[in-house]
């Protein structure tokens, strides 16, 4: 069985952003997946100090970063998962505050762990939501391949959501979570690997 996490740069449960995401935990569900959620805006979540003169600290010398916050257990989570849904709402045509900080934190503890990095070729799939008019969608998700590309991960697939095509896309969304539960659970060779 598979083990998705779902990261929402959201803190609406019932909104556009968690609605997206949940077509796709449902499908992954249906294909015989756990999936768990986390809303970012409900962690304790700094923003990246830069520690030392040169911009860096802790994580350039180790694998870890000096902010006691809830960054080592969402890392823990990332680590265990089997699939990764980064899901974030389209705020000026990039990523919500909340997944940026968490991301940025990401990048420069995952980078520097070199060999022992739990994220590399680890399946993700990113998810940006736009409201109002719709636009900034295609530049989030521009902005959050390069920051996931630099984490390790293996993008699988990257989807694009508008208010107005909300509906259409939870259908592909719920598709799109089961054919990645079925290839989660083939061999490597069976998904062209």
């Amino acid at each position: 069985m598979s083990n998705v996490l779902m990261i929402l740069g959201s803190r609406n449960p019932d909104g556009q952003t968690a609605t997206a995401a949940e077509a796709l935990a449902d499908g992954c569900r249906s294909a015989g997946a756990t999936v768990d959620a986390v809303y970012l805006p409900q962690k304790q979540l700094e923003r990246c100090r830069q520690c030392d003169d040169d911009g860096w600290g802790l994580c350039r010398r180790g694998d870890s970063c000096v902010i006691d916050d809830d960054l080592a257990p969402l890392m823990e989570a990332m680590s265990d998962a089997d699939l990764v849904v980064v899901a974030t709402p389209v705020y000026f045509g990039d990523l919500s505050e909340s997944m940026k900080a968490l991301l940025d934190r990401v990048r420069r503890v995952a980078v520097n762990r070199a060999d022992s990095n739990p994220l590399v070729d680890k399946p993700c799939v990113g998810i940006a939501v736009a409201g109002g008019g719709g636009g900034g969608s295609f530049s989030c998700l521009y902005s959050l391949e390069r920051i996931l590309q630099t984490c390790g991960f293996r993008i699988v697939d990257q989807v694009s959501v508008r208010r107005q095509n909300m509906e259409l896309k939870r259908q592909v969304l719920r598709q799109t979570g089961v054919w990645l539960v079925e290839n989660l659970n083939s061999s490597p060779t069976q998904r062209g690997r």
